[in-house]
């Protein structure tokens, strides 16, 4: 049962959480992408049902008969055990961490896809796109930069899973070498608390968590940094400082993007683009200078593309999508509401649609057919969104390279000819 919080509510871990559109067994929990969707999503009313009991056909004990819902569940066609059957999930809500043959195969997604009736390989099935997304990287227990994804996950927890995640990013080493008992004393919660926060970050219990913490220590002292640099700049801090502090911070940024970053996305992403008779690119504030330094990067190889700051006309552009075309859209939070309405509006037109984001469980993310997820590392006068920047560009300087491949001879006789075209605007050398 999921530990009350301070607000009276309670948060379930990602790995133990209900169906979406199921209420939990008491009533009170919903899941972190439940929150995240009541954002931005309007949620269809559940079909009422009738005031009356049914028989056979409608409820059984405490559920419905042989073909509703059996003992608090439903029958072979529903739900089992509090779970679904055959054709739904099994015991107590998805399978062994996926879902059955209509849903989820055993590690979530299929391979790099979903299941018979979800998405293919690689793609979506027959009625959905081709191409779709890879496994989320959230999905799977962390072989590495187990804080990045702490950092990640820390936006989408409240309450008592929040303040483990703080404490853990607080002080790793301390965590790395405490008892489940301790971290949840420090962090004032308790044990079952803390289980929680492992099974919501991948992990099988706290001893994995605790290896996976320390292992990043480990590797973090013998790369010269220390864990989370960068987070404690100080008003009177000579510029000195400040530089290396700065230096440090976006690094470790990239260091860690290049560990999260999905290479096959990048590949997906690349032949799309290279193949794509239009390319859109959305973004907001800082995210929207991003979109425009790749833009005029592909412009320069001949890509078709452009990009969009003004909802208006981007919209305008994102309604003449047809299949084929790509749209990308960037947002550090994923949550951005025009980014994700222009990628929504592309993405019905029947375009690829890609997300640059730090977060791979957000809105704009579960839009998106191809998913790049990028890490960063705040500083107290430099916010998550100004320090996305850098890994960003990283992620997007890849991508650019990876079209370039693709469409070599393309782009190196477009890359000489705008190179002549501008070179007579340069300053004349002295004689």
């Amino acid at each position: 049962m999921a530990e009350p919080e301070m607000d009276g509510t309670a948060l379930t871990a990602v790995a133990d959480s209900p169906a979406r559109g199921e209420a939990a067994p008491d009533g009170s929990d919903i899941t972190v992408r439940d929150r995240l969707d009541q954002n931005f999503w309007a949620r269809s009313e559940p079909r009422p049902r009738p005031a009356d009991a049914r028989g056979d056909s409608g409820r059984g004990e405490n559920g419905r008969g042989e073909n509703g819902r059996g003992e608090n569940g439903r029958g072979d066609s529903g739900r089992a055990e509090n779970g679904r059957g055959e054709n739904g999930r099994g015991e107590n809500g998805r399978g062994e961490n996926g879902r059955g043959d209509h849903g989820r195969p055993e590690s979530g997604r299929g391979e790099n896809g979903r299941g018979d009736n979800g998405r293919a390989e690689n793609g979506r099935g027959e009625n959905g796109r081709t191409e779709k997304i890879g496994s989320d990287p959230m999905d799977h227990p962390p072989a590495d930069g187990v804080l990045v994804r702490v950092r990640t996950l820390l936006p989408e927890f409240t309450g008592a899973l929040q303040r483990v995640a703080e404490q853990v990013l607080t002080d790793p080493a301390a965590a790395s070498r405490a008892t489940i008992v301790e971290l949840a004393e420090r962090s004032g919660t308790s044990p079952a608390t803390v289980t929680r926060f492992c099974r919501a970050l991948g992990f099988d219990g706290y001893a994995d968590l605790r290896l996976g913490i320390a292992a990043e220590t480990g590797r973090a002292r013998s790369a010269g940094w220390t864990v989370d640099i960068g987070r404690e700049i100080q008003p009177n801090d000579p510029l000195e400082r400040v530089l290396g502090q700065i230096m440090a911070s976006d690094t470790r940024a990239m260091h860690d993007t290049a560990s999260l970053l999905d290479l096959g996305e990048v590949e997906r992403a690349a032949v799309a683009i290279a193949a794509a008779p239009r390319v859109n690119i959305f973004g907001a504030s800082g995210s929207a200078l991003v979109g425009e330094e790749m833009q005029f990067s592909l412009h320069r190889i001949g890509i078709p593309v452009w990009a969009w700051t003004d909802v208006h006309n981007g919209l305008a552009s994102a309604a003449l999508s047809r299949p084929g075309d790509v749209a990308l859209g960037i947002s550090h939070t994923g949550e951005t509401g025009e980014t994700i309405e222009l990628l929504a509006e592309a993405s019905s037109r029947g375009a690829t649609t890609i997300a640059l984001t730090s977060f791979p469980r957000s809105p704009l993310a579960e839009l998106a057919d191809i998913v790049l997820i990028t890490a960063t590392q705040a500083t107290t006068f430099r916010p998550d969104a100004l320090s996305a920047r850098h890994p960003q560009l990283v992620v997007l300087d890849l991508l650019y390279v990876a079209v370039a491949q693709r469409t070599h001879e393309r782009s190196h006789a477009a890359f000489q000819r705008t190179a002549q075209a501008v070179h007579g605007h340069k300053a004349a050398k002295d004689a």
